[in-house]
């Protein structure tokens, strides 16, 4: 039988950010997988000046520094009937290992959560090359860990349909698809050793 935390719809961010791998009637990209995607970081000169940029409509989350580009990665955002909220937030919520306390799907690992609104937030997960969450931004797992390393609480995030960024730095980046990957073993997923993986940048057998 397949995992139903990531063959039950798509995958899903509600109450806590719960994302499953699911199928559904987009057709598949045959994009590259994300758990290969690890992408360069740069530090900050002044940590305090980080900011989160993210494109809606390309799929691409961009930390900065001024003009300075310290990280750039493909995401999954919020499909049409249940967007990702636009417009200038904060990260006040950052949770290294975190699970999703409600059912359905209930245990299911979020690691790297950083939450700007309640119910919304940015971490590891399933990405496709469409958008396909209740909201969340799913991230590649080496991007994820990255990303949470530059990111404090306070950090500003700024979310719309695009982003000057993506004319260049965003056109740079690969196209990521989950969609065709076994599913790990409930089992696993629901151990200690899923956030042991992820730390060290990988997932399961991936």
């Amino acid at each position: 039988m397949k995992n139903p935390f990531l063959r039950i719809g798509s995958l899903v961010c509600t109450a806590g950010a719960l994302f499953f791998l699911g199928a559904c009637a987009t057709p598949h990209t045959g994009g590259k997988t994300s758990m290969s995607f690890d992408p360069p970081v740069k530090a900050p000169k002044n940590p305090s000046a980080v900011q989160l940029k993210l494109s809606t409509g390309a799929q691409r989350l961009y930390v900065v520094e001024g003009n300075d580009v310290l990280l750039a990665t493909p995401v999954t955002v919020g499909k049409s009937s249940s967007p990702t909220p636009r417009g200038t937030f904060t990260i006040y919520s950052k949770q290294a290992n975190r699970r999703r306390a409600s059912s359905p799907g209930a245990g299911y690992p979020m690691p790297y959560w950083m939450e700007f609104q309640p119910a919304y937030g940015l971490h590891w997960g399933f990405v496709k090359a469409h958008p396909g969450t209740m909201g969340c931004v799913r991230m590649p797992v080496k991007s994820a860990k990255k990303v949470f390393s530059l990111v404090k609480v306070g950090t500003p995030i700024h979310i719309a349909t695009s982003q000057p960024l993506d004319a260049t730095v965003g056109k740079s980046l690969p196209t990521l698809d989950d969609s065709r990957l076994p599913d790990p073993p409930l089992s696993y997923m629901l151990s200690p050793q899923v956030f042991s993986d992820v730390q060290q940048g990988k997932l399961w057998k991936f």
